[in-house]
């Protein structure tokens, strides 16, 4: 029997869920041990995509027939993309001194590497776990996670455009993405307990951490403002006039690539949303040399954020919850990345000799983005949260890049 969704104007879907964020970020901000105890089990992130999925698998809403989804991953996205690297400041960056660059860059080959071999282990005993064809063919799916565990929501939601996965297929990546990052993520905050132990074990000098916690309450005590009516149009105009500027290169660009070098297509060059995403991209780095640079502090990254989970409830919008239990043996593949990621990472920190801080962070910087990776650096410090942005925001301007690279190498090995 065929069920009518419930909801179909989608002025009235996007209302729920903005509510359904709104009622996330307030109860996870709550200190009652019942929410604290239910989010240490499910992760407000998880919960920003599953909440939509189920409305959408029990047809109270639909992800298919909406298109809020479209109207988005096309303005929002980039938008998003130019406000979280906007902010970057490669001063700062390089400040935090080449072992953290290299344990961050080593995590980044980790998930480079790390979903190709993934892959070509399981293909050996399970193909059909790693199979499929045309929208269906699962390194489709799997490049999204790339995008995600190098960069952020805000890259896979550029590297789904880009690789066209099936819905259902995007279903059952997203739970592999979700549950096996969130899992590390509890792993590393554990271990930000154990920092001093860890950090003996590796002969790591941390004074370095201290020094740095002092000028960076500094400079947040300095640099942070309450933001104007004028800061906020200044914002939208970046954003947005970004996305504008993108989306008429894009236009321009794609059609021609696609009428004179058809073979370019195999590479998703003549994807439009792929030079959207390049492009916005790369001038979020370039306008992050100029003074604009100074929006951030007037909010830009928050508004970035905001954008991303609203993209992040638009894709639970699509979830099918019945569907992510249909191929198990992803998460085979996604255990199996993970570890090499964690692997290459460690030895890298450990030849460094580099603090477990500048591991923790690292790590979580590419796996979880600016969502997650200033929460583990809290876990050292409250005032070193800064720099799991600042890694995050490098991971964001990496992500798009990296994860397109990781989705061929794996589309290489699959077929």
């Amino acid at each position: 029997m065929l069920l009518l969704t419930v909801f179909t104007s989608d002025a009235v879907v996007l209302g729920l869920l903005f509510i359904i964020l709104a009622g996330v970020f307030y109860t996870a901000s709550l200190k009652h041990p019942l929410w604290i105890k239910f989010y240490a089990i499910f992760p407000p992130l998880l919960l920003c995509y599953f909440i939509p999925g189920v409305l959408n698998s029990f047809k109270i809403i639909s992800g298919e027939e909406s298109k809020l989804y479209s109207v988005v991953s096309q303005y929002f996205l980039p938008a998003c993309l130019v406000y979280f690297t906007l902010g970057m400041d490669f001063k700062a960056v390089v400040r935090l001194g080449p072992k953290a660059l290299l344990v961050f860059l080593a995590g980044t080959l980790g998930v480079m590497l790390g979903g190709p071999i993934a892959v070509a282990i399981v293909k050996t005993f399970a193909p059909e776990v790693v199979g499929g064809s045309g929208s269906d063919a699962v390194w489709r799916g799997l490049s999204t996670i790339a995008g995600s565990w190098i960069g952020g929501g805000a890259n896979q939601t550029a590297l789904k455009e880009v690789f066209q996965p099936s819905d259902r297929l995007f279903s059952q990546v997203i739970a592999v993405d979700v549950i096996v990052a969130e899992i590390w993520m509890a792993v590393l905050i554990y271990g930000a307990g154990k920092a001093a132990k860890i950090d003996y074990y590796f002969k790591a000098d941390a004074t370095a951490i201290d020094e740095l916690k002092t000028k960076l309450e500094l400079e947040q005590k300095t640099s942070k403002r309450i933001p104007t009516l004028n800061d906020l149009m200044m914002i939208a105009a970046v954003g947005f006039g970004a996305t504008a500027l993108a989306h008429f290169v894009a236009d321009l660009v794609a059609p021609w690539l696609k009428l004179n070098y058809p073979s370019l297509e195999k590479f998703s060059l003549t994807s439009s949303f792929f030079w959207v995403v390049s492009v916005v991209t790369f001038l979020g780095i370039l306008l992050s040399f100029t003074r604009l640079r100074q929006l951030e502090f007037a909010g830009a990254s928050k508004i970035g954020s905001l954008f991303l989970y609203v993209l992040v409830a638009t894709i639970g919008m699509k979830m099918d919850i019945f569907a992510v239990a249909e191929n198990p043996g992803l998460f085979v593949v996604g255990i199996l990345w993970m570890t090499i990621h964690v692997m290459i990472t460690l030895l890298v920190a450990k030849w460094l000799r580099a603090p477990f801080f500048f591991t923790a962070v690292g790590s979580q910087a590419n796996v979880g983005g600016a969502a997650s990776a200033p929460v583990v650096a809290a876990a050292f410090h409250p005032s070193l949260a800064s720099v799991g942005v600042l890694l995050a925001i490098l991971g964001y301007a990496l992500g798009t890049y990296g994860g397109y690279l990781t989705g061929l190498m794996m589309q290489w090995i699959a077929e």
